[in-house]
């Protein structure tokens, strides 16, 4: 499955986007379990934009898939560099408490002209 996307039609301007799944879900490859979480991403498009429909077909094909935590934020984020050859991208997963742990993971595709979010949060 992949992304659709949608002509920017406002290359000239900075943009920064900023989505989240709020209730993403994958399968433990270890267990079978659900592996319950959040996703946020965030894209500087160059000249497409994510299609936010097939978007979250694309996460909700998760679903049924089994991957490691760790390894949702990079297949997320190599198939929105396929998709929409953004200038920056970045994937942040936090997953909910399994065997006591939290996870939190971030891949990162190019730099971002804003900065860091954490830098700018910060403030």
């Amino acid at each position: 499955m992949t992304i659709d996307t949608l002509e920017n039609s406002q290359q000239g301007r900075e943009l920064e986007i900023e989505l989240e799944a709020l209730e993403f879900t994958s399968l433990c490859p270890l267990t079978g379990a659900p592996d319950f979480g959040r996703l946020t991403i965030r894209y500087v498009p160059a000249e497409a934009l994510l299609e936010l429909k097939s978007l979250r077909d694309y996460l909700t094909s998760f679903r049924e898939r089994k991957i490691l935590q760790e390894e949702v934020v990079g297949a997320v984020l190599d198939e929105i560099v396929s998709s929409a050859a953004p200038r920056f991208a970045e994937v942040e997963g936090s997953f909910n408490v399994r065997g006591g742990l939290t996870t939190r993971a971030r891949a990162r595709f190019g730099e971002n002209p804003f900065g860091n979010a954490q830098d700018r949060s910060a403030r």
